[in-house]
């Protein structure tokens, strides 16, 4: 970074004839000191913003698989939780607003109340993080507050932390330990889930298949250390057999809907671009192009099969409602014949009306 041109030499002449030689040797290594400042300012500036974008891009993902039909979040819920609601309870979404330090660290944080009455508080993230427990902590605090009904009582969410990194040296469950003086020692826990650790038999007992696309950073370390023949076979069948039969196992056991599947193919596509498309040999290796016509031809199908359900709704209504014109014309006085043909029905159509 240079000083301009005209104020570096009235600067320099100044110092020159008022100080002498040192003194402007020291004001120009005092310039350059700042200069440099400025640029290490500028280039941790991009640094942040480049973290703060992929913070961004994990919150948004955790926050849409946290979103799809109830039915998938209470079967989520009942098995990370192993409680029993019913798949027909209310749903509601306690979203919080809070401002970290350092944002690369906690992704989102849900408070998700079922049936008005049960609440759990799921946090999500990306690397280790000491003060994630106080966290946790806080804003079940607060909910507490925001929800209270009785004065004389606190009732926090039920909190779990979902680790999305490879978190082996991460306990089971994390603790604080809370001092009341005379009153006693609280431990709070939380209880871990090491989402990579987890076996394909694991998360379908959990119920996990909303986080399937989270399954793609199995082998983001692996491939960021050294792309291989093996690895990227890997990455091919992981998206093209585990990650698209699971769904499609879950849309079949009704733990889906098949719109539920037709957007977790979308953000797991979306989220396998924003992993690897900087792999130039994922590309070359026909990886990218595999992934693509399994993902977007299997969508295609869900669409497609989404569509002739509406248009079967569709002519369910229609029928109903010219069951209703029907009658209303005849009431009227109408003859079959003047009904039908004002409904531009067929006259077989105008007897089964009259049956029913």
């Amino acid at each position: 970074m240079e000083v301009p041109p005209k104020i570096s030499q009235q600067f320099s002449n100044f110092i020159w004839a008022a100080k002498g030689k040192a003194a402007y040797a020291y004001e120009c290594a005092a310039v350059m000191c700042f200069c440099a400042v400025k640029k290490a300012k500028v280039l941790m500036e991009g640094e942040s913003d480049r973290m703060k974008e992929y913070h961004d891009m994990y919150d948004r993902m955790a926050k849409r698989c946290l979103m799809l039909s109830n039915r998938a979040i209470i079967q989520f819920i009942n098995g990370i939780y192993e409680v029993n609601h019913p798949l027909d309870s209310e749903v509601t979404y306690n979203w919080t607003e809070h401002e970290d330090d350092d944002l690369r660290k906690t992704l989102a944080d849900t408070i998700i109340t079922i049936g008005g009455v049960s609440s759990y508080h799921l946090e999500f993230q990306m690397s280790e993080d000491g003060s994630i427990t106080f966290r946790i902590l806080e804003y079940g605090f607060n909910h507490a507050i925001k929800k209270q009904k009785d004065e004389a009582v606190l009732e926090f969410p039920e909190p779990i932390l979902i680790c999305l990194y490879e978190a082996k040296a991460v306990p089971a469950e994390k603790t604080l330990e809370i001092r009341f003086g005379k009153q006693g020692v609280y431990h709070y826990k939380v209880p871990v889930i090491k989402y990579l650790a987890l076996s394909q038999e694991e998360l379908h007992q959990k119920n996990m298949i909303i986080l399937i696309p989270f399954q793609l950073l199995k082998l983001r370390k692996e491939i960021e250390k050294e792309i291989t023949e093996e690895n990227l076979k890997a990455l091919k069948y992981l998206v093209t057999h585990d990650i698209i039969n699971s769904i499609a196992m879950n849309v079949e056991a009704g733990n889906i809907t098949p719109t539920d599947g037709r957007k977790l193919k979308s953000l797991t596509l979306q989220l396998y671009h924003h992993i690897y498309d900087k792999y130039q040999e994922v590309a070359d290796e026909g990886v990218s192009e595999a992934v693509e016509e399994a993902l977007i031809l299997d969508i295609d199908v869900i669409e497609m099969e989404h569509k002739k359900e509406i248009k079967k709704k569709e002519k369910e209504i229609e029928e109903k409602q010219s069951e209703v014109d029907a009658l209303k014309l005849l009431l009227q006085g109408k003859s079959p014949e003047e009904a039908a043909e004002i409904l531009h029905i067929s006259m077989e159509r105008m007897e089964e009306i009259m049956k029913s």
